[in-house]
Parts: structure tokens; C-alpha cells; sequence
């Protein structure tokens, strides 16, 4: 029973995929000392929590604007040749942030831009990264496939700032952009060990990767309404849902923090990312799930429930538990999204989709910011967050309401049993 429920490892006998996935377990890791390493140098030279806040400008709109393009531009050249220059650009973007943090030239408007620059090629890698896996493994088996990435990415998102606050006082803050490169060697060797993975052309259709073709994608959305809500599912868990920015308020005026933050403050970061490692671990009952539409519609419930609830914790071993409870659902409606992305969509418009995908994800977050800030000031900390989760279940039953096709989507069929 127990194996049953561990994490399913089919996936991982295909090797081309096996080996990006060995290769992201090192390349996430590394990424995570670059994103603590840039607010963590740009506070060092201004000394000013506003400049820091710039990372955000300058990180969202060239993941909006090459996102997009992006997965046009996955959807008219061989992938595997875009991810091996995406990879290299983003290793030298890191080395050239080695350099500048080592030798002290420039200054922070250097450091924005080259990490406007990395930013704008992570847009493009992403999309193009998940619009691969599909053409490697059998349908009824991306849903494994994406659990297991998810588990990786997030483990790393724990794993990579710890790491990154051992090493800065030992080797320096420099050196972590210089491991980040390295690190990503690993990831470009298993690219390099890819097959061809060139478009699935239609005859006698001319394909380009421009304005056109992006609009064309959002088109394509809207004419299939399990992509639809799919998106607009995840806006409403993560625009309502996400309470990052009361964390620092919570943790010093309820939790007990000193001023600037403690134990309680990064208990309550890690908390989201440790549960979906855990629901990662024990994902291997979700291939038995064939109602989808269904499960994500359950899995966004869960996060928004924990949400509430950590918005009413007064104990923080509570609030943390709460908080891996809503980690462990997105952790399901991730997986059950990326699939239904990955199937629904035809080869053709993968890119662009998953382009959009990366657009939703990283917006959503940003929205919950503004409007929590706001309302935690206006409410309270607490009730900001309980409010955005009952607004993420009411919301979700909404649009599952309004489109049932979505409720009633199911996924492919396996094809044989599970070993």
C-alpha cells in the first residue's frame, strides 16, 4: 500500500527524460542561490528595501513579454536547440553577475539589468522545457512526469535559500552566482543528450514566432475551455490565495518574532513549498485519477481551506501545518493543470500555452501582493488571509459552475497497468 502511494517513477525509465530530471534535482538548487543572492547584493550596495523591490519590475515584465513570445518561438523551431542557447545565456548572465559581484564594478543598475535580462530568458527556457516532455513520454504518464518535476522545483525552493544563508558567510556572496553556473551545466549536458525535437508542422501552413502568432494563442484559449479555466482557475487560487506578503506582519505581531524577522518567519515561507514536496512524495495515487477536472476543482478547495484557516491560526505550528495543507492541494491542481496543458493542447500550440502558463503563475502571486497589502492594513493580517481563501472556494465553484465541461474533463487512459 505504501508503495502504492509513494511518488510514481515511471517516467524516469525513459532516459532522455531522465536525464533532465537528474539534472534539474542540481540546476533548481543552483537557481535558488542566484534568487537569494540578487536582493541579497542589491540591499548591500543602496541599503534601501525599495531598489530591492525593483527586482520585482524588473523580473515580471520581461517573464510577461518573453513568456509570451517564447512559446511562440518553441512552437516554430527545434526545441531542444532553443533550450541549449536559453541555457547557455542564463549560465552567462550568472557568470557576468559573478564577475560584477567579485570585482565590484558596476553597480545596482547593472545587476537589475542583467537580471532583467536572465529573467527574460528563464521565459523562454520554462516554456520551452514543458512543451518537450510531451513529446517523450506517452500521454497517461505526463501527469507522474509533472509531479515529480514540481517535487524537484520545490524541494529546491527549501533546500536552495538554507543553503544559500550557509555559504554566503563561508565562500562569500559572489561565489553563489559562479555555483549557479556550474550547476547549470548539468541541465545543458541533458539537453545536449535530447533527440531532435523540431515542430510538428501543418502542410502548407507558414509558421512564424510573431504578434500574430501570440494573439493566435490566446485565441486558441479561448476556443478551448478546459485551457480556459485551467488558467482562470489558477489566477483565482493564487490572485485571492497566496498570503506571502502578510507573513513578516503575522509572524512578529502574532507568532512572536523579534522586529525583522525569525524562526517564525521562515517556518511560514517554507511552509507552502514543504508541502508540496510532501504531496510530491505521495503522488503516486494521482495516476489513478482519470476525473481532472474534478480533481483540480478539489485540489484548489484544499488551498484555499488552508488558506482561511492559517488566516485564523494563533499558534504557529497550526498556521504552518495549514499552510503545507494548502502547499499539498496546489501541489495536486499543478500537476492535473500542466497535464491537461500538455494533452489538451496540439503540438503545434504547446509553446505558446505553456507560455501563457508561466504569464499566469508568476502574476497571480503579484496581484494577491497588492491587494493583501492593502487589505491587512485596512482588516488585519489574519483576516486578509481568510478572506482571499473563502474567496479562491467561492471563486472556484464559480467558474466550475459557469464551465462544467472543465468539471467534467477526464484524462487519458492508461495504457497498461502500473508495474
Amino acid at each position: 500500500m505504501l508503495r502504492g502511494a509513494l511518488a510514481d517513477t515511471r517516467p524516469l525509465s525513459t532516459i532522455s527524460y531522465r536525464r533532465l530530471w537528474l539534472a534539474g534535482v542540481i540546476t533548481v538548487i543552483g537557481a535558488q542561490l542566484s534568487v537569494v543572492a540578487v536582493p541579497t547584493q542589491i540591499y548591500e550596495i543602496t541599503g534601501s528595501s525599495a531598489y530591492v523591490g525593483l527586482t520585482g519590475l524588473f523580473g515580471l515584465v520581461p517573464l510577461i513579454v518573453f513568456g509570451l513570445w517564447g512559446g511562440a518561438i518553441a512552437d516554430v523551431m527545434d526545441r531542444r536547440i532553443l533550450l541549449l542557447l536559453t541555457g547557455a545565456g542564463i549560465a552567462a548572465t550568472s557568470l557576468t553577475l559573478w564577475v560584477v559581484a567579485a570585482s565590484g564594478v558596476g553597480g545596482v543598475w547593472l545587476i537589475l539589468s542583467l537580471f532583467s535580462v536572465q529573467s527574460a530568458l528563464l521565459a523562454i527556457n520554462q516554456p520551452t522545457r514543458n512543451a518537450v516532455i510531451p513529446r517523450l513520454l506517452p500521454a497517461e504518464q505526463l501527469p507522474a512526469a509533472n509531479a515529480l518535476n514540481m517535487t524537484v522545483f520545490q524541494l529546491g525552493a527549501v533546500v536552495g535559500p538554507l543553503l544559500a544563508g550557509v555559504l554566503i558567510p563561508v565562500v562569500g556572496l559572489p561565489t553563489l552566482y559562479l555555483l549557479d553556473a556550474i550547476a547549470l551545466m548539468a541541465t545543458l549536458w541533458a539537453t545536449w543528450r535530447l533527440p531532435s525535437v523540431p515542430p510538428q508542422r501543418t502542410a502548407g501552413v507558414r509558421q512564424r514566432a510573431g504578434f500574430r502568432e501570440v494573439v493566435a494563442g490566446f485565441r486558441y484559449v479561448a476556443l478551448h475551455k478546459v485551457l480556459l479555466v485551467s488558467f482562470l482557475i489558477d489566477v483565482i487560487a493564487m490572485g485571492f490565495g497566496m498570503p506571502r506578503v502578510v507573513f513578516p506582519e503575522l509572524s512578529e505581531k502574532v507568532f512572536g518574532d523579534p522586529p525583522g524577522g525569525g524562526l517564525a518567519l521562515g517556518l511560514l515561507f517554507a511552509a507552502i513549498p514543504v508541502g508540496m514536496v510532501i504531496g510530491g512524495l505521495f503522488s503516486g495515487w494521482l495516476h489513478r485519477i482519470r476525473r481532472q477536472g474534478v480533481a483540480v476543482t478539489v485540489a484548489i478547495c484544499v488551498w484555499g481551506l488552508g488558506i482561511a484557516l492559517f488566516g485564523l491560526a494563533n499558534s504557529l505550528w497550526l498556521a504552518v501545518l495549514m499552510l503545507a495543507l494548502a502547499g499539498a492541494g496546489d501541489l495536486v491542481s499543478s500537476v492535473f493543470r500542466s497535464s491537461m496543458l500538455q494533452t489538451v493542447a496540439t503540438d503545434e500550440m504547446r509553446g505558446r500555452m505553456q507560455g501563457v502558463f508561466v504569464v499566469v503563475v508568476a502574476g497571480g502571486p503579484r496581484l494577491a501582493d497588492m491587494w493583501h497589502g492593502a487589505a491587512a492594513t485596512g482588516l488585519g493580517a489574519g483576516v486578509a488571509a481568510t478572506a482571499g481563501g473563502i474567496a479562491v472556494i467561492v471563486g472556484a465553484v464559480v467558474v466550475v459552475t459557469r464551465f462544467p465541461d472543465f468539471w467534467r474533463y477526464v484524462g487519458p487512459i492508461e495504457s497498461k497497468a502500473r508495474p
